[in-house]
């Protein structure tokens, strides 16, 4: 990125990290990864699992889970546990990633 177009992006009160960040992830999500097949990411993850991951990957914190799905705080953290050691992911972010991954989320 130029100074020029660095200057542009500060200027317009947007946080530089957060615009290569965006840049990257958009990077990311666009190229193909080679072996790998959404289908198998996701193999043995249940729709109501996949409706999870998709609300993870749009933010979604717990509580705004539980709500969007009406279902209870103790049935959603099952649901994010189940996803974490499904999918072999140690945290949230790393759930965020499979959503994007998977082609559950697209950029933008």
């Amino acid at each position: 990125m130029s100074a020029s177009t660095q200057c542009r992006v500060i200027a317009a009160g947007d946080a530089l990290l957060a615009a290569i960040t965006r840049r990257l992830i958009a990077e990311f999500v666009r190229r193909p990864h080679p072996g790998q097949s959404p289908a198998a990411t996701l193999e043995g993850v249940t729709d109501r699992e996949r409706e999870v991951l998709t609300l993870i990957g749009r933010g979604l914190s717990n509580p705004e889970l539980a709500q969007a799905l009406h279902i209870t705080m103790a049935t959603t953290k099952t649901h994010v546990s189940r996803l974490l050691a499904k999918l072999g992911a140690r945290d949230r972010a790393q759930l965020v990633i499979a959503a994007y991954e998977t082609g559950l989320i697209q950029p933008g």
